[in-house]
């Protein structure tokens, strides 16, 4: 299994945001979407701020496959669902930490329990 270089987790986990793009089932790529995301270890994450029904996590989810890019950083990824509370709690610290520069009304969506069903995490492909 390939994983993030050192240099792509710095630079893509460093990154205010983040764009993310699922493969269509022709095998296309959608256009990227911008969203926030986080690095935990040797992994990127990234949650939907409004749940599952947002269209770039559906399609992430069905999909299976896409790419991230930031910071001129790009990778192919798969998308694997996060079930552990133990990582979804570090996850929401993370979350904080990085992102309460901009008030609880942007943060609020994408950290607690009410958003833990929506989190994937990147593989790198």
């Amino acid at each position: 299994m390939a994983s993030f270089t050192v240099r792509e987790l710095d630079t893509i986990g460093g990154a205010d945001q983040l764009q993310i793009s699922s493969r269509r089932f022709n095998g296309t790529m959608r256009p990227f979407v911008t969203i926030w995301g986080v690095r935990d270890g040797d992994h990127i994450y990234v949650r939907s701020a409004h749940g599952a029904t947002n269209g770039w996590f559906r399609r992430a989810v069905t999909s299976g496959h896409g790419w991230i890019r930031a910071a001129g950083a790009q990778r192919r990824v798969t998308f694997d669902r996060v079930v552990d509370a133990a990582t979804q709690q570090r996850l929401d610290i993370e979350y904080h930490r990085k992102y309460d520069k901009y008030g609880p009304l942007m943060v609020g969506p994408v950290v607690g329990p009410g958003v833990w069903a929506v989190t994937l995490r990147l593989i790198a492909e």
